[in-house]
Order: C-alpha cells, then sequence, then structure tokens
C-alpha cells in the first residue's frame, strides 16, 4: 500500500495502551466536575479516534459497551449513550479508510458531523422520553470534540512514533 505523502511510518499500536487510554477516558467522563452541556465527550473523542486508527481491534460493540456504561453511570435513560457511541462507532468503521488520507485538520471537519450525529442521537432520545432540553449550548460541544481531534490525535499517536531500536545506520 502506498502511504500518503507527508505520513511518517509508525509503529504497530500496543492492545494495552489502547485499552488504557479508552479506559482514562471513561474515568474522566466519570470524574464527578459537574458537566455543562457543551463539554467534550472524551469518551466518544478516544473511541472514534481508535476505531478510526485500529479498527480490528476497537468497533461497534466497544462503543455499545462503553454506551451502556455511560448510561449507568449518568443514570440516563438506558440505551441512550449506547446507541449514540454504537451509531458513531459505525459511522466511524465506515469512513475510516477514507479518512486516513486526509491532513489531520481536514480529519477534524470530517468528523464533525459524526459527533454532530451523535449527539443529535442522544439528545433526540433523551427528549423521546421526557427529559430536559439542556440548552442550545449543546450544539458546541461536536464543534469542541472537532477541535480537540489533533491533540488526542498527537497524544494517542506518540507511543508509536519512537523508533523501536534508534541506529544511526538506519533511516526508519
Amino acid at each position: 500500500m502506498i502511504m500518503p505523502r507527508g505520513s511518517e511510518l509508525l509503529l504497530p499500536a500496543n492492545p494495552m495502551f489502547i485499552g488504557l487510554s479508552l479506559l482514562l477516558a471513561l474515568a474522566l467522563e466519570m470524574l464527578p466536575i459537574g458537566r455543562h452541556a457543551a463539554s467534550p465527550d472524551l469518551l466518544a473523542l478516544v473511541l472514534v479516534f481508535w476505531i478510526v486508527h485500529q479498527p480490528q481491534r476497537v468497533g461497534v460493540g466497544l462503543g455499545f459497551i462503553f454506551g451502556l456504561l455511560m448510561d449507568v453511570h449518568e443514570g440516563a435513560v438506558l440505551g441512550q449513550h449506547a446507541l449514540a457511541y454504537t451509531l458513531l462507532a459505525f459511522f466511524a468503521v465506515s469512513i475510516h479508510r477514507r479518512l486516513l488520507w486526509f491532513s489531520v485538520p481536514s480529519q477534524a471537519l470530517q468528523i464533525l458531523p459524526l459527533f454532530a450525529a451523535a449527539h443529535g442521537v442522544s439528545l433526540a432520545t433523551r427528549l423521546i422520553v421526557g427529559g430536559m432540553f439542556p440548552g442550545w449550548s449543546v450544539m458546541l460541544a461536536p464543534v469542541f470534540e472537532s477541535l480537540l481531534w489533533p491533540v488526542v490525535g498527537w497524544l494517542l499517536l506518540a507511543p508509536q512514533r519512537r523508533a523501536p531500536d534508534p541506529d544511526e545506520n538506519r533511516p526508519l
């Protein structure tokens, strides 16, 4: 396979690191710091990142499981986050090959509709069962998640960028 211009050769992702980063994102979402409607969903962001970069290890099933965990934690309608994360995971898997050919800012623009749709599904599920509308600031959360895409990408790909065996005679 021909690599996109300007991309670097990365080491394989460590499955333990993938799992720990997802659990850390889950723990950060569960912190009792008082959520605002416009605050980004870090778990959804990390989940989409790993689905795009490692679709053979992270997929729709993990999205469903993490969604159920978030539903139970927040006391939300059982299935609200699970449905949103499952749809988010499905659409991330469906565009992952195309998405990796673009630059990181272009990727952030292309995943913005995915995050907006996931928040829309979660909000619609909440409103259908009689929940309160959190306000129009909820529309800012997908924008913040899209703006965090380059930062999350830089952080989560950092362990793969290091040389496996640094040697002055090998260029890779």
